[in-house]
């Protein structure tokens, strides 16, 4: 991997930073953007992870978009808790921006309230979605003397130039603009529309800092006074909380170019040395192949589908598909992921109710190679997740697990006297498959709790009472002992005209919800 050093003969010189292998036992593989391919992983301090993820411009409620950013990284800092690590996670918030200032002045407020108001809103999404805090929060606003030392330097090593109160970044400094992206400088410059600023060297230099506008935020500067521009506030708040050098930055690919590349430049040019040693960038959440973005109007709230859906549904949808890929939303994916986790939880509660009636006693009947499947799931499960956080394969790993169980509970459950090894090999299974799905965030809830939960919204949503249902389940089941065979059939195409659908098993006749 290539990192470039500005030196004092204003040349760039570049030099080999290699990511290190493991130093505390554990091989993990992460695509670095920057170096388009999967690298092994090491922190450059044993056992603590540095990591910077871009957070939200707090000018508008959260979109799905946005949950999937803070998901994933919120299983990032889990999973790399999970295997030693000690995690520095910080996430900033963006609260003075154009977008602030329009948004604000639309609806006639300071633009401090603006951002105040959506940052409050996004902790409140974030709780209901269970996404922990990161460790540090930094806002651009409190970190406006920060940007200035650091636009500073790049004025003191020619990469920046001030410009009518603007200061600018020199791109053409900076030879090797675009390695992030893969972009050369030579076909964004041919492909570049005519810049009508004047005010700029070249029409790909970029704005660290703008002269203050009538009625807009300002502050004090040696250029006078402005604000900030957007790229400059993620390479001076890293640098504050990070260092110069440090471990992983984040965020979507739409920050890949400009923001990013920017940022790098920036960082790079000023400090001297390497900026982030590895780059993560999520996919986009698309509706119908198109990207999910408030200009296209086409987005979801989190709270739009918080009112309709559980936030581990939302999760488990989220995770389904691994983190780089594209995640295409729609009702039918929603209630895909919904039968999915009404699955595991139903497991999980079944085997509750198993070891709770269970007399223990007798021989085995989980057979050697379900044992092993269950013995084996949590090191298949690291496997997918050491493989660039693989969440989807690890899902399929959770439910190949569900699948198993709901096996071994139907032979354990049809024995008068069950194994103890059986009980307890159940009981581990139960423990497992839960710490395994918390590092996705789900299966988070007490069994039963959960399928009441269910139970009381299916009821909610039903044109019979629950009483009705059951007293209709007892006459079919009269009829049938009968062999009335007309009364029961009758009965079951009545419960189906209200979207009721009965399971007749070992235990007798249960019923759900036919969506």
């Amino acid at each position: 991997m290539k990192y470039f050093l500005y030196d004092s003969t204003e040349r760039l010189s570049y030099f080999v930073m290699p990511l290190r292998g493991s130093e505390i036992g554990i091989s993990m593989k992460i695509y670095n953007t920057l170096a388009g391919k999967k690298e092994a992983f090491s922190p450059l301090e044993e056992g603590h992870v540095q990591l910077y993820v871009c957070g939200i411009t707090s000018y508008d409620y959260c979109h799905i978009g946005h949950a999937r950013s803070s998901l994933v990284f919120d299983m990032v800092v889990r999973y790399l808790r999970y295997r030693g690590y000690k995690v520095t996670f910080v996430r900033n918030f963006t609260d003075i921006d154009d977008k602030i200032i329009a948004r604000a002045a639309e609806q006639g407020v300071d633009s401090t309230q603006l951002a105040e108001q959506f940052i409050a809103a996004f902790y409140t999404d974030m709780d209901a979605l269970g996404v922990l805090r990161a460790d540090i929060e930094p806002k651009a606003t409190e970190h406006i003397q920060d940007m200035i030392d650091l636009i500073q330097e790049l004025i003191e090593k020619g990469l920046a130039y001030p410009s009518a109160g603007d200061v600018y970044y020199r791109v053409g400094k900076f030879s090797d603009y675009g390695m992030l992206s893969g972009r050369k400088l030579e076909d964004m410059q041919a492909g570049a529309r005519i810049d009508v600023n004047e005010q700029k060297e070249d029409p790909m230099d970029f704005v660290l800092w703008k002269g203050a506008k009538p009625g807009e935020p300002k502050w004090s500067s040696p250029w006078g006074e402005g604000r900030p521009g957007w790229h400059i506030e993620c390479s001076a708040m890293s640098r504050k909380y990070l260092g110069k050098n440090f471990d992983i930055h984040g965020g979507g690919k739409d920050l890949i170019f400009p923001h990013h590349e920017n940022e790098l430049a920036q960082s790079v040019g000023a400090n001297q040395c390497p900026f982030a040693n590895l780059w993560m960038h999520h996919g986009f959440v698309t509706i119908k192949d198109e990207k999910m973005s408030k200009s296209l109007g086409n987005f979801l709230t989190i709270r739009d589908v918080l009112k309709e859906y559980p936030a581990e549904t939302l999760r488990l949808f989220i995770f389904s598909t691994q983190y780089r890929n594209p995640l295409d939303f729609s009702e039918t994916a929603l209630q895909d992921a919904q039968t999915g986790l009404d699955r595991m939880y139903d497991c999980l509660a079944q085997i509750n109710e198993l070891v709770q009636a269970a007399e223990q006693g007798g021989d085995s009947t989980i057979g050697q190679k379900d044992k092993k499947k269950i013995q084996s799931l949590r090191q298949r499960f690291e496997k997918a997740m050491d493989n660039d956080f693989n969440s989807a394969q690890a899902l399929g790993h959770l439910f190949d697990g569900v699948k198993v169980l709901n096996k071994a509970c139907r032979l354990v459950g049809s024995q008068q006297e069950v194994a103890t090894e059986d009980i307890q090999l159940l009981e581990q299974a139960k423990v497992t498959m839960q710490d395994l799905a918390g590092l996705l965030g789900v299966l988070q809830q007490e069994p039963g709790q959960y399928i009441q939960a269910k139970k009381d919204r299916l009821l909610a949503s039903l044109t019979l009472s629950e009483q009705k249902i059951n007293d209709l389940i007892a006459e079919r089941n009269a009829a049938r002992e009968q062999k009335d065979w007309a009364t029961s059939d009758a009965v079951r195409d009545k419960l189906l005209a209200h979207n009721i659908e009965l399971h007749d098993g070992p235990d007798g006749t249960s019923w759900g919800v036919n969506a």
